[in-house]
């Protein structure tokens, strides 16, 4: 038996199919993976986040620690905001992807991290870590609720109490964050929301104390109803995010993967100064030894990871993630191919013997319309 998060036994009472996922025990669906898929592009969803790991640094050396820790610039960060950036090894290869929140006080910033490199992850921040730097993992102090689709504010607004001079919750810009008090957690024990997500779809994603988790679950359900809103698990979460173009650690990219060869060179700034990898990633100099490609495939052809992609007969590259889009009605994948692949060429890949042609496509598969959130 895995782990628990604090909604686990909800979970379960809902009708939950639960599976081991980086050594929890996760719902991976409820109602079905489509209708919970459809429910968040068309309406909402609410998923238990809480697995994902949360890394506080603090201390007067943390912005400089965390800017040399990502090749992204915190430096540009305000209080309150929020960006996407992955963490290298020296060789170039990405230890992790993770979102760094910069907090409202000085010095200090949280650290999203994934389940399955989350001891990885914290032992890799005290190894690079200064005396002036403290580094603490609140992981199992902290539940993450993810409230995600165009209906997600309606939801939420009624029951959020937004900081005295902040930003109302319509009005909360994407990768910002503030506090506020929600579904009668009251001001002493403030929790704090980023608009920010994991689906390709507006929304938010709520950080509380583990053990206030229940109470603001159970209210977003309650208020969701009217609305349309679906509990969501693991498998929607994964065909969502794959048709939103969005990396998954350990199967789009590992440490042995430099992040232009899976298309988050953009997230390398390096003229930001020394970081971690930033001297291997230099030498690289734009020319990468791999490229990250879309692919659409026939709806009944589904390729999965791990799966050989073919030009002319010959290997050139691997299928990363694959799944049904429900949303753009076939089946996509995204591969890693090699610098000599072919982008106007045909493209195969070998599902168990069985050759089938694909097209490549760009990424994302699926973006939300203007002015939808």
């Amino acid at each position: 038996m895995g782990r628990h998060t604090q909604l686990y036994d909800r979970h379960v009472a809902a009708g939950a199919r639960m599976v081991d996922f980086a050594g929890y025990d996760m719902p991976l669906q409820y109602s079905g993976i489509r209708d919970e898929h459809v429910a968040v592009r068309q309406r909402a969803g609410i998923f238990d986040v809480s697995h994902m790991g949360e890394v506080t640094v603090t201390g007067p050396g943390a912005p400089d620690f965390v800017q040399r820790l990502v090749t992204n610039d915190v430096g540009r960060l305000v209080p309150n905001q929020l960006l996407y950036s992955v963490m290298c090894n020296e060789r170039g290869g990405i230890v992790d992807d993770v979102i760094v929140l910069r907090g409202g006080e000085d010095n200090h910033f949280l650290i999203v991290v994934n389940a399955s490199t989350r001891e990885k992850d914290v032992a890799w921040m005290h190894e690079h870590a200064g005396s002036d730097v403290e580094v603490e993992d609140r992981s199992d102090q902290l539940a993450l609720i993810a409230v995600q689709g165009p209906r997600a504010a309606d939801i939420l607004e009624p029951l959020a109490r937004m900081d005295e001079g902040g930003p109302g919750l319509r009005e909360l810009r994407p990768f910002f964050a503030t506090g506020l008090s929600l579904a009668g957690v009251t001001d002493s024990e403030v929790q704090r929301i980023s608009r920010t997500g994991y689906t390709g779809e507006d929304g938010f994603e709520i950080y509380i104390d583990s053990d206030r988790a229940g109470q603001v679950w159970d209210a977003i359900i309650e208020a969701g109803a009217a609305h349309g809103l679906l509990p969501a698990g693991l498998g929607a979460r994964d065909t969502l995010r794959l048709e939103a173009g969005l990396r998954l650690y350990g199967q789009d990219m590992d440490d042995d993967t430099d992040p232009y060869s899976v298309g988050l060179g953009w997230t390398v700034k390096l003229d930001k100064g020394d970081f971690i990898g930033a001297a291997a990633l230099r030498e690289l100099g734009g020319t990468p030894p791999r490229r990250f490609v879309g692919l659409r495939l026939s709806p009944r052809t589904i390729a999965r990871h791990g799966q050989t992609v073919l030009q002319d007969g010959r290997e050139m590259g691997v299928v990363t993630s694959g799944t049904y889009g429900f949303t753009v009605g076939t089946a996509v994948a995204t591969a890693s191919v090699n610098s000599g692949f072919d982008r106007d060429g045909d493209v195969a890949v070998d599902i168990r013997g069985n050759v089938a042609a694909a097209e490549i496509v760009p990424l994302p598969f699926y973006k939300r319309p203007k002015g939808d959130g």
